[in-house]
Parts: structure tokens; C-alpha cells; sequence
């Protein structure tokens, strides 16, 4: 006789299935335009079953938002054990960004819904105001790290560079949304070479060229 499954196994199903049917709708009508009822209905239940899971909307955004950001974070999970972490970073931005390029209507909806969150007001603000704390101090401490083991230049803010990943990966995103053409990679790869560039100190000509030789100042006519 075949296991039986508890009631937090099935609400845990539920509750996924609700989930994945609220993302169909948001990418579909847009998170405004999306209704429980069209949700209840893709997941194959009634709106107050729904609402027994869900107690609004805007508690269905949030938990989605959670969601991804749960899956991303057991993916660098699972990076951390097979890299170091001088190897982990890019490889693990070029993973999630080739898997969001896959489904570019779910980076759309992301971005929206970031966009319009920036109002104090929207349900999701206080979620994206911790988050982007959470992705700048990441991104800070692991510069820090870098900087550290002599692997990144020495003269950099590292808080700094933090914040400015954060902001090249989201425009970056934004842009390949205009055009797929875009190679997002190969542009963050080149970001992220050129803060591990050493810096080059100027000659003692004044030349700031890398291996370039400086002509003699014309002769002034007498």
C-alpha cells in the first residue's frame, strides 16, 4: 500500500501550483490585469480555496518574488560546493542570466514589477528595498574577498563595485529586452575583467597608454 502523504505535503503542493498558475497570469495580463479568479482557475481550484492559501494578490507577488529568489539562492548553493570562490561569480551570473533568457516574458514581469515597486506604497517595496541591501552586501563582501587574496585591483571601493553589478546586470537586462541580440554575458564578463585589472600607473612621460612611447616635444623656432 502506497505511502500516504501528510497535510503540509499537499498544502506545500498547493500552494506551488497556485504559484506557477499566478506567474502564467501575471505574464499573461500583467500583475495589474490578473485576477484570483483567473489564478483559482489555472490551478484547478475555487477562488476561496485560493484565498485559504493566499490571502490577497499582493500576497501572491511577494511569495513568487521569494520564490525565485529561493531558487537562485540554492543554485549558488549548489556553485559554492563545486567552485571556488575565486571561480563562483561569474559563472554563476552567466547561468542565471542564459536561464532567464530562456523565458523572456518572466524577465519582463520581473522588471515590472521592480519598476513599479519603487513607490513606498507598492506591496512589494519593502521586499525589493531588503533585497537589493542583501544583493549589495554579497556583492561587497565578495569583492572584499577578492581584493584580499591580491585577485581584484587594490584601489577599488568594493562597496562600490557591489552596487554597480547590482546596476549593470538589471540595465543590462533591460536593454536585452529591446534587443536579444544583446550579448549580456560577454559584457558582464568584460565588466568583471575590468575591475581585476591592475591598475597601470602613469609613465614617467605622462603617457597613460598601455606600452606606447612618448614622442619629443616639437622644437620651439627661436
Amino acid at each position: 500500500m502506497g505511502r500516504q502523504r501528510g497535510p503540509n505535503v499537499r498544502t506545500g503542493e498547493r500552494r506551488q501550483s497556485i504559484l506557477r498558475a499566478a506567474r502564467d497570469s501575471f505574464v499573461e495580463h500583467g500583475v495589474d490585469g490578473a485576477s484570483l479568479r483567473d489564478i483559482a482557475a489555472r490551478a484547478g481550484m475555487t477562488h476561496a480555496g485560493l484565498l485559504h492559501h493566499f490571502r490577497s494578490k499582493d500576497d501572491l507577488v511577494v511569495a513568487m518574488l521569494q520564490q525565485r529568489d529561493a531558487e537562485e539562492s540554492a543554485r549558488d548553493r549548489a556553485q559554492r560546493a563545486t567552485t571556488s570562490d575565486e571561480d563562483r561569480l561569474a559563472p554563476l551570473i552567466a547561468e542565471l542570466v542564459t536561464e532567464r533568457q530562456a523565458a523572456p516574458e518572466l524577465v519582463r514581469l520581473w522588471l515590472e514589477v521592480t519598476a513599479a515597486a519603487a513607490r513606498p506604497a507598492h506591496p512589494a517595496h519593502d521586499y525589493f528595498v531588503e533585497r537589493y541591501a542583501q544583493v549589495r552586501s554579497a556583492m561587497t563582501e565578495y569583492m572584499r574577498s577578492r581584493v584580499a587574496a591580491g585577485a581584484v585591483r587594490g584601489d577599488i571601493d568594493p562597496e562600490h563595485v557591489g552596487a554597480l553589478l547590482a546596476a549593470v546586470l538589471d540595465g543590462l537586462q533591460l536593454q536585452w529586452l529591446h534587443d536579444h541580440d544583446l550579448p549580456v554575458v560577454d559584457i558582464l564578463d568584460h565588466f568583471l575583467e575590468l575591475v581585476a585589472a591592475p591598475a597601470t600607473p602613469p609613465t614617467a612621460t605622462g603617457d597613460h597608454g598601455r606600452g606606447s612611447t612618448s614622442s619629443p616635444p616639437p622644437t620651439t623656432p627661436s
